[in-house]
């Protein structure tokens, strides 16, 4: 009887320290920033071969021909994709060069995705196996990348551009063309 009153006493001892370590964390302030490994590492060498008929494919030296570049990572399947294609017209609208990796996607679905939410992209690769889009950092779509001139990450943006990002995103390019 005794021996069970002590694991008794051990069992709410246990329970009372976890409910505390909980209440602890919950208490803690919400940090929302993810801080890549990639920023400031330059592009991985990939080639990859066009996504799309209309726009040629997309290679390492692209992304260093001495013009800073956004990168968006996206999928004809991703529904934020979707959502963010307003902000991708906004940025190319104001002068950004943005680039794409479509990740795991058919030819037609891109075609179709692109002639109903809009191409602003130069150039996209077709990445079927997400090599690139691991090697970058991304773990998964839609992801912005800020790449400078020498093809180095000096940002990076996780999930869909919303339309207070995009002031954000044009300072960071233009921080990357200094």
């Amino acid at each position: 009887m005794k021996r069970l009153r002590y694991t008794l006493w051990i069992i709410v001892g246990f329970a009372a320290a976890l409910f505390g370590l909980f209440a602890y964390q919950l208490s803690q302030p919400k940090d929302e920033f993810v801080e890549s490994a990639m920023v400031g590492q330059p592009m991985p060498e990939f080639d990859l071969p066009p996504a799309v008929a209309e726009r040629p494919g997309l290679s390492r030296v692209d992304l260093a021909d001495g013009q800073p570049k956004l990168l968006n990572v996206f999928a004809s399947w991703c529904v934020p994709c979707a959502a963010e294609a307003p902000q991708l017209d906004a940025l190319e609208r104001s002068g950004a060069n943005i680039v794409g990796v479509a990740i795991r996607d058919r030819p037609e679905d891109l075609e179709r995705f692109l002639a109903i939410y809009g191409n602003p992209f130069s150039r996209i690769g077709r990445d079927d196996i997400s090599e690139v889009q691991l090697a970058i950092g991304s773990s998964g779509v839609p992801e912005t990348f800020v790449i400078d001139g020498s093809g180095t990450i000096t940002y990076q943006h996780i999930g869909d551009i919303r339309e207070g990002d995009v002031p954000t995103l044009l300072d960071e390019l233009q921080k990357a063309g200094s």
